[in-house]
């Protein structure tokens, strides 16, 4: 009998979320993502150890951002090797108001993976979806150095994302719903809120068929989910990147599960066109207390997470 897994892989390209090199031999997703996070859990377990040594040790007389330049590559490096796609990698999220330090940092990563024989074509470099990260992957499309544009919580980010010629954006569906959760408190209803009513869900899908009626080029990959069910939810959209405990749950399920996203016809009730100038785009955002909170904090827990991996590589140095 067919899983919940290869029915999903029907009508959208799975992507794992992990820097587990072991769960991407489990899983076989097509794609994988990774962020600050993800790399300083998989770095602080021994069977990653020595491969941090190492790099550690074959860059000691460089600065500790070029070793944790050389760490991402590394990390990069051993994911494609497993897999067929692509690779997200992160640009320091403390670059996320800096459109110049984001497009040279970038710069930097890619020709690192160039210099280990990895084509930029397989790598996405993530960039959190503010203005100034927005502009910079405008800058990057134009030199043909692919991104992925990460936090986004807003249909104006997304809009934003896609007029620059961003490659790919990831709307993050189970912070939008832990945000209205969180918010609604005692009020919030479970049933009334969930599958197809989710918060997270509905904002892919306006995302998902606004893309469509507009023709943007520019990819949909729902992030950062909460349970299966919104998984499902979103079956149809171009990508998912999911983690391996719910990679795990769809894998043991046999749920019969149907495509939900599909290219809006011309049935469809027209959406009409938003334009954004900066000035637009700001407030916007800032009209909208979720979207605004929840890409701060993203920012602000990427970075911290990226000190730590920095202290654990000042401590090997030491």
């Amino acid at each position: 009998m067919m899983t919940t897994l290869d029915a999903l892989r029907k009508y959208t390209t799975v992507v794992a979320d992990t820097g587990d090199f072991q769960l991407l031999k489990q899983y076989q997703p097509h794609e994988a993502t990774t962020n600050p996070s993800l790399i300083l859990k998989a770095a602080q377990q021994n069977q990653y150890r020595p491969l941090l040594v190492k790099i550690v040790n074959d860059h000691r007389h460089q600065g500790i951002d070029s070793i944790m330049n050389q760490l991402l590559i590394a990390f990069g490096t051993e994911i494609l090797a497993l897999i067929p796609g692509r690779v997200s990698t992160e640009v320091d999220a403390r670059l996320s108001f800096n459109t110049a330090a984001t497009v040279a940092k970038a710069r930097q990563l890619i020709a690192l993976y160039e210099a280990a024989g990895i084509a930029r074509e397989r790598v996405l470099i993530k960039i959190a979806a503010t203005w100034e990260g927005i502009r910079a992957a405008e800058q990057l499309e134009q030199a043909g150095i692919h991104c992925n544009m990460t936090l986004v919580f807003s249909l104006e980010q997304a809009i934003a994302c896609a007029a620059a010629g961003a490659r790919l954006i990831s709307p993050f569906v189970g912070r939008i719903y832990d945000w209205h959760k969180t918010h609604a408190g005692v009020a919030w209803d479970e049933q009334k809120n969930s599958g197809a009513n989710d918060p997270g869900v509905r904002s892919v899908k306006q995302i998902y068929n606004y893309y469509k009626q507009f023709g943007y080029a520019t990819e949909v990959m729902g992030a950062s989910f909460r349970s299966t069910t919104q998984i499902i939810e979103l079956a149809g959209c171009d990508l998912l990147t999911i983690s391996p405990p719910l990679l795990e749950q769809l894998q043991t399920s046999t749920i019969a599960l149907e495509r939900k996203l599909t290219p809006p016809s011309s049935a469809n009730e027209p959406l009409e066109r938003i334009t954004l100038d900066e000035s637009a785009f700001r407030y916007q955002l800032n009209d909208n207390a979720m979207a605004t909170e929840k890409l701060a904090e993203g920012i602000r827990q990427f970075a911290v997470d990226s000190a730590k991996l920095e202290t654990i590589i000042q401590a090997l140095q030491a």
